[in-house]
């Protein structure tokens, strides 16, 4: 599975803010992270524009991505809603643009949504679009609204207590690239024992091997954290291989153990 233009890792900002979003985005940019993801929802994208505009990397080198909250999405107002996540941004243009979450009992019309998310794109505002939180049903929907290739990337919940696999299929044979969010089930995969076993054979701790795992899917995944040592060692995880073994132990995991599931969430499928 590519993923075109998206860089693997990318570093998540959701619930960072202040001096320690700012402390945190240098050091994942210092350290060599050139995707840095953040949403309207998490009232951060001006720290977060700042903290890159400070930070020496230049804009062009860092691929950004933001997304659009689910109040935002009728034509007109989804416009109006990028055009302010830029100006906080301090950005021309997006590298991604993502529509957060499908319209809660499709109040807004898919269709209507995605080409206003598409006139974006065609005004140079957005390199890429994509979509977040999609069933496998509204994924079809979507590329029949787009057509094939329009879609980078779908952004969904993975990790090893909920693989997701019907849907990360569904992406693969749409060619749409998977981007994993809360890859390490936010710090659950430290307690996990096979994780924890897998980890010491390598050397590595239980959250580098979520990541590790993932990566060998070829899924990107956007790991947070505020502690320089954490986002050095989630970038050195894409050094590590597992073999047959350790993947299929971690396979095994799967639990369907959703945690990001608010009370707007789509009917999953």
């Amino acid at each position: 599975m590519t993923t075109r233009t998206l860089p693997n890792p990318g570093f998540g900002t959701f619930r960072l803010e202040g001096e320690t979003l700012r402390q945190s985005v240098h050091a994942a940019l210092d350290l060599g992270y050139r995707h840095i993801d953040t949403a309207q929802m998490y009232g951060n994208e001006a720290e977060v524009g700042q903290a890159i505009a400070d930070s020496g990397v230049p804009r062009e080198e860092v691929f950004l991505t933001t997304k659009v909250w689910h109040d935002r999405l009728q034509p007109g107002d989804l416009e109006a809603s990028v055009e302010e996540s830029l100006e906080r941004l301090g950005t021309g243009y997006v590298d991604l643009l993502l529509i957060h979450w499908p319209s809660p009992g499709d109040e807004v019309p898919m269709a209507d949504y995605l080409r206003a998310l598409q006139s974006v794109q065609r005004a140079g505002k957005a390199r890429n679009i994509g979509v977040s939180n999609f069933t496998r049903a509204q994924l079809d929907q979507a590329v029949e609204i787009l057509g094939e290739g329009a879609l980078l990337t779908h952004q969904i919940e993975v990790h090893p207590f909920l693989q997701n696999r019907p849907l990360i299929e569904h992406c693969e044979r749409h060619g749409i690239a998977v981007t994993a969010f809360m890859p390490l089930a936010v710090g659950k995969v430290m307690e996990d024992d096979t994780l924890v076993r897998i980890a010491r054979a390598h050397d590595a701790s239980p959250a580098q091997i979520a990541l590790a795992w993932l990566n060998q899917q070829g899924i990107v995944a956007i790991p947070s954290s505020t502690k320089a040592h954490n986002i050095r060692s989630n970038l050195a995880a894409f050094e590590l291989t597992l073999d047959d073994e350790e993947m299929q132990a971690i396979a095994a995991l799967d639990r369907g153990e959703r945690i990001a599931d608010p009370d707007f969430a789509p009917d999953w499928d």
